[in-house]
């Protein structure tokens, strides 16, 4: 890929995992129950009646892990701690063994020169603190801020990049107003409530993360699935403005120090009454850094969602790569960002293995390839963004679809747990090494 020599040298290439999904280990040295050990539990919820009790048993094979994202040249590892882990009700006593396994990562990754990129927040609340009304209580804010101290009071001292929360828009959306995540929930007004708390408990986490931490960065990741109005027409335009605003606007606008979107808080009938004195305030901390996802966009009529005319990832998302130059056009131009990062992009496939477990995933290499070079035109355009994350390392478990789909530049065995890189690990392997050979 010549388009690789566009790179800078201090471009930072990883990629990206999270804890429920590789971790396993989900009752071992005093970790306690998440909302996705309980979800997974119910009749059901996961597709295939799986479960994250091994998932990829990454808690104890980190270190082969670890050698795998060197040997595929990566500098940086883009991980999530569990929340259950380190304090395992949620308040209350810190579990030091559960520091000890993010301990032993992070300097495993500094021995082999890899930059440790830790997200405090990737989904799996403490069941106990959904037995006390999870995000849609206030107080849940304020344990996370709690929990952040004594996290990045041990590993702040390594750890020079932290994300408060991952994808708040999912763990609101399909975890309250859906039902496809956990808890599991199917009201609106739930929503809105957890939307806000989880910004509130952003907001709360950034002040806590530069006392602990000062050398370090601190941001948060947001996914971002544009939306482009079906046709011209005024009611299709109108009717993609709100999706644009409930999907999108609604996490990065505040955080960004705007607000909600009036528009969309308007359509949608929230009355706000979650919101206290200088909560806005709060969430506008300034970031250094904001963790853009993206995997796809959506096109949208008066009627609802425009099914796919483009091919599609075996999710049905539609291979879209000008939608990533978009959003990042569109968070230079009308946001404060001063430094993005694409923190998650990637496709599950139809992956099919040989005898030896090789994939020549040359679907997904095609995908990374257009969308880096939509990176690049952003880039050229004057759009900071200063590095890219594959999603994933290993193909794991696909939260309510289980094991069935695969996003792994990584094949795992889930019979045997092996892990053996596809053909796209290899390519994008050797597009970064090409790029550093020509500085």
């Amino acid at each position: 890929m010549s388009n690789a020599f566009d790179f800078p040298p201090d471009f930072v290439w990883g990629t990206a995992t999270s804890a429920y999904q590789i971790e396993g280990a989900t009752d071992v040295n005093g970790r306690g129950e998440s909302i996705w050990d309980r979800f997974c539990t119910v009749p059901g919820a996961i597709a295939d009646g799986s479960d994250g009790r091994i998932a990829c048993d990454h808690y104890h094979r980190y270190r082969e892990d670890v050698d795998l994202i060197a040997t595929l040249g990566f500098n940086a590892y883009r991980f999530s701690i569990a929340w259950p882990r380190v304090i395992p009700n949620g308040t209350g006593p810190v579990n030091a063994k559960g520091l000890d396994f993010y301990d032993r990562l992070v300097d495993a990754l500094l021995e082999k020169d890899i930059a440790p990129y830790a997200t405090l927040y990737h989904w799996d609340l403490p069941q106990t603190l959904e037995d006390q009304g999870g995000w849609r209580n206030r107080d849940t804010a304020h344990a996370f801020a709690d929990y952040t101290h004594a996290t990045v009071a041990r590993l702040g001292d390594r750890v020079t990049s932290w994300a408060t929360l991952n994808e708040p828009y999912c763990a609101a959306v399909l975890g309250h107003q859906t039902g496809e995540h956990a808890p599991g929930m199917r009201f609106l007004k739930a929503t809105f409530a957890a939307a806000h708390h989880l910004l509130l408990a952003h907001g709360l986490a950034i002040p806590v993360i530069r006392d602990q931490a000062p050398q370090a960065d601190a941001g948060i990741v947001l996914n971002f699935t544009p939306a482009y109005p079906a046709s011209d027409s005024d009611a299709d335009k109108k009717a993609t403005a709100i999706k644009d605003g409930f999907d999108n606007r609604w996490y990065v606008e505040p955080i960004a120090g705007t607000g909600y979107p009036e528009d969309t808080v308007n359509a949608m009938g929230w009355d706000q009454a979650e919101i206290q004195p200088d909560d806005l305030n709060a969430i506008a901390a300034p970031v250094d850094f904001l963790g853009v996802n993206y995997y796809t966009r959506q096109v949208i009529s008066a009627e609802g969602p425009v099914e796919p005319t483009l091919p599609v990832t075996d999710m049905g998302w539609e291979i879209h790569p000008d939608g990533l130059y978009d959003t990042l056009r569109t968070l230079h131009t009308h946001r404060r960002f001063t430094k993005l990062y694409i923190t998650e992009n990637g496709a599950a496939m139809p992956d099919t293995a040989d005898d030896t477990d090789r994939v020549d995933d040359q679907d997904r290499i095609d995908y990374l390839e257009r969308h880096l070079e939509s990176l690049l035109r952003a880039r050229r355009d004057g759009v900071p963004v200063e590095g890219y994350f594959g999603w994933s390392l290993l193909d794991n478990f696909e939260w309510a679809l289980g094991y069935a789909k695969r996003f792994g530049l990584v094949r795992v065995n889930f019979d045997t747990l092996a892990r053996t890189p596809k053909a796209s690990a290899l390519w994008l392997r050797d597009a970064v090494r090409a790029g550093r050979a020509s500085r």
